[in-house]
């Protein structure tokens, strides 16, 4: 992935319309890599989580163009590569897997950003019932050794429905249920990028699998 990231960077360097299509093949090349390695994704994940299976990489993959409708940020283009992959696809808006290619900020991640009103009350309501086999999942020695804390991003209070005092507020509290961990550039251009990315996906399952539960409660 080393000729990705390195498109990656001179992108960044030279974000304009002009730089790109003098480079479309260049692109083009990095895009076909991705969607090479999405595929193997989809394929490892989906041997410890049947929810991916049959997931297409076109369906994961985020564009690398920018929407500046409504930004004060012109730059017509993305300086990473990213795909989501989960049932449905990225726009489905259920638990998954994301992996996130760019120069000196590469990451991989697991969980489900923002879910819609009625997603994240199914979630709260099994989380308020179910709370200590999460904490059992996320509090694993293991689990933490990658994954030492959940995405920060709470309400300041109780949500709609639960006390304040509540025993499990400080997880009722959270609008998302997210996990990430970072990867240094030279592990993405190593040999064994795929073995290390699929183990940490592999130890997000359990977190996915229950987030898939509550919602199908």
């Amino acid at each position: 992935m080393d000729k990705v990231l390195e498109f990656l960077k001179e992108l960044a360097a030279n974000n304009n319309r002009e730089w790109f299509q003098d480079n479309k093949k260049w692109y083009n090349e990095s895009r076909e890599k991705m969607i090479f390695l999405t595929d193997v994704l989809i394929n490892e994940i989906g041997k410890f989580d049947p929810a991916v299976r049959g997931v297409l990489a076109k369906d994961s993959m985020f564009r690398i163009f920018r929407d500046v409708r409504f930004s004060k940020d012109k730059r017509p283009y993305k300086t990473n590569f990213g795909s989501f992959i989960c049932k449905g696809g990225r726009k489905s808006m259920n638990p998954g897997y994301y992996f996130h290619l760019e120069p000196g900020g590469c990451f991989i991640g697991g969980g489900i950003y923002m879910p819609p009103a009625e997603s994240l009350r199914a979630i709260r309501n099994f989380m308020a019932e179910h709370a200590d086999e999460y904490r059992k999942i996320i509090e694993d020695p293991e689990f933490k050794k990658e994954f030492p804390e959940m995405y920060d991003d709470k309400l300041k209070t109780a949500p709609k429905g639960f006390p304040k005092d509540h025993e499990h507020i400080d997880l009722l509290r959270y609008k998302s249920f997210i996990f990430s961990k970072t990867f240094n550039d030279s592990v993405v251009t190593s040999d064994n990028y795929v073995q290390e990315m699929v183990s940490a996906f592999h130890r997000l399952y359990p977190v996915n699998r229950f987030l898939y539960q509550a919602m199908d409660a």
